[in-house]
């Protein structure tokens, strides 16, 4: 709820009262998201290496609210910021020096703390539970579904009650409840100190994986047998004692992963020199079976995270020009005085998931377990896809709309109804519901001991890239479309001599690309036989997999912070 109040609503308060361009504003928010979530990979390393989930998110809770205090003082100070200037109207000297200083350190500060905070609240609640077990694997998708649900009850109180305070009381006032709210969200969070399992730091999460490259090219020239039996380590037993590079779980809390014939040269670093000598081999020169499929996931998954990127991108326009575009329509509700904050839309499709979410729970996860046999109803890689799918109508909806509502203002000299942009929303909020759920659940459940909550943080570095090339698409955009006579699609700060429904088909054809392109890699993609219970395939079109149930760690074994 805290960030939700700031990153959404952040155009307004950058263009209004920073003073920089339209197009430059909607970078700064697509650069202070897109680091958002590109710094949720620094805190999932740090939690599963060295700090553990708690003690992540208790830190880097206390820097994000430092962050807030900061952008809540800057915003009550007129000295911290420009002199007040209508940027319609005028031409307005944006801020610099001290004034940008204290903006930008303010909100990394925030980008910082919430960044390493995202991924572990996810992993922390998902770690409560045993994947291993039948009953426990359904508390865990239902799990998945409920931390969306919470999600979206707080991006919908955010983009109602708190831009609505912002927008009514003062920006000043709208961060200092961001403030109040975070420091809210840190004090439950110590109170389940003494109920809540903790995961136990592993060391670093890198060096197996750095062991496993370095072993396959030290050995490149070696020829792999074969018989997968003959390689290193591929008959210890589930129950074996053994280290894999000295980083990960013992053994009794990790699953032995079976060998598969996916990118075969990594087995090289599994070849045991047969010198005559007794010595044992380095782990920088000898890896296991186990620890080089662990690899193998890791690389495997990596397409199936790139194409959620455009996805992404989409979302960064709901947040940046959206707004922009409901802030010159007509905002009445009703009466005259009362008027929605064009921020206020990216509710919508909140308030929508708040009563889809429950009924997906309830009635299709039922009825859909029934027919597949699965304990989440359909896979997440499905999941995904139709995510994928649904989404390039929101680009369609939201590029006719702005269609009309230009032609409407020019042409007819009328104003639309900020109602108008209500669909795209929508739309975007039931892909939403597909696409980010199954994905983080992907993630999750294809981790092993001691890397869930970086794979966890793998799927918000999607939405890192989203944004970050959204920003790259505007700078190209305006250059590629800029001529003599104007300056590009969405070069002016006036979106009726800009172009934006032009920008918005750009998004929609690339999303359907893009959909084509996932549906080429679901199918690619196969599962390691050890993370399910059962026999897989390695399509997308038939039975995937049986929910990537993985016996990799059990909570027994966790520790419990005192």
């Amino acid at each position: 709820m805290a960030i939700a109040a700031v990153g959404n609503n952040l155009i307004t308060y950058v263009f209004n009262e920073m003073h920089f361009s339209l197009s430059k504003s909607a970078n700064i928010v697509t650069n202070f998201i897109g680091t958002v979530f590109l710094l949720s990979l620094v805190g999932g390393f740090l939690s599963d290496s060295y700090l553990g989930s708690f003690w992540t998110m208790l830190i880097f809770g206390f820097v994000e609210l430092s962050g807030f205090i900061l952008l809540s003082v800057q915003a009550h100070l007129p000295q911290l910021r420009p002199p007040q200037c209508n940027m319609l109207e005028q031409q307005c000297s944006p801020a610099k020096g001290f004034k940008a200083l204290i903006f930008f350190m303010a909100l990394y500060l925030v980008a910082l703390g919430s960044g390493c905070l995202k991924p572990n609240i996810i992993s922390h609640g998902a770690d409560q539970f045993r994947k291993d077990d039948h009953k426990q694997s359904k508390k865990l998708s239902t799990f998945f579904n409920a931390a969306y649900f919470a999600f979206s009850v707080g991006e919908l109180i955010a983009l109602t009650l708190l831009v609505w305070i912002q927008t009514r009381s003062g920006m000043d006032v709208g961060f200092g409840v961001s403030a109040a709210a975070m420091a809210m969200g840190l004090i439950s969070l110590i109170s389940g100190t003494l109920v809540c399992r903790n995961k136990r730091p592993q060391g670093s999460i890198f060096t197996p994986i750095a062991q496993v490259l370095v072993a396959a090219f030290t050995k490149r020239k070696q020829i792999c047998p074969s018989n997968s039996d003959m390689l290193h380590g591929s008959r210890i037993s589930t129950g074996a004692s053994h280290t894999v590079g000295g980083t990960f779980a013992s053994a009794s809390n990790t699953i032995n992963l079976i060998h598969t014939d996916n990118f075969r040269f990594l087995d090289k670093a599994c070849i045991k020199i047969q010198d005559g000598s007794q010595l044992n081999e380095s782990p920088w020169r000898l890896c296991t079976v186990s620890q080089v499929e662990q690899v193998k996931i890791i690389i495997s998954v990596i397409p199936i995270f790139a194409c959620t990127i455009i996805f992404n991108t989409i979302l960064a326009q709901l947040q940046t020009f959206s707004v922009q575009q409901g802030s010159v329509m007509d905002t009445r509700l009703i009466t005259k005085s009362f008027q929605i904050p064009p921020a206020s839309l990216q509710a919508i499709p909140y308030l929508m998931l708040i009563f889809v979410v429950p009924l997906y729970e309830t009635v299709f996860v039922p009825l859909a377990r029934k027919i597949t046999g699965k304990d989440a109803g359909i896979t997440p890689l499905h999941r995904i896809g139709i995510g994928l799918f649904v989404v390039t109508f929101s680009m369609v909806a939201a590029a006719l709309v702005e269609k009309k509502r230009r032609f409407a203002a020019l042409e007819s000299k009328n104003t639309l109804s900020i109602f108008w942009i209500a669909p795209q929303f929508l739309i975007f909020g039931l892909s939403e519901m597909f696409t980010a759920v199954g994905l983080i659940e992907f993630f999750y459940k294809q981790s092993l001991a001691g890397m869930q909550s970086f794979l966890t943080a793998m799927t918000y570095c999607s939405y890192s890239f989203g944004f970050y090339l959204s920003s790259l698409l505007v700078s190209l955009v305006n250059k590629i479309t800029s001529n003599s006579s104007s300056g590009g699609w969405l070069s002016d700060n006036d979106l009726n001599k800009d172009r934006l429904d032009f920008f918005y088909w750009l998004l929609a054809a690339l999303s359907i690309i893009n959909f084509f392109n996932y549906l080429f890699w679901s199918r690619w993609y196969s599962y390691n036989p050890s993370l399910s219970p059962t026999p897989v395939h390695d399509s997308y079109g038939e039975d995937l997999d049986h929910n990537f149930i993985s016996s990799s760690k059990h909570i027994g074994a966790d520790n419990i912070i005192p």
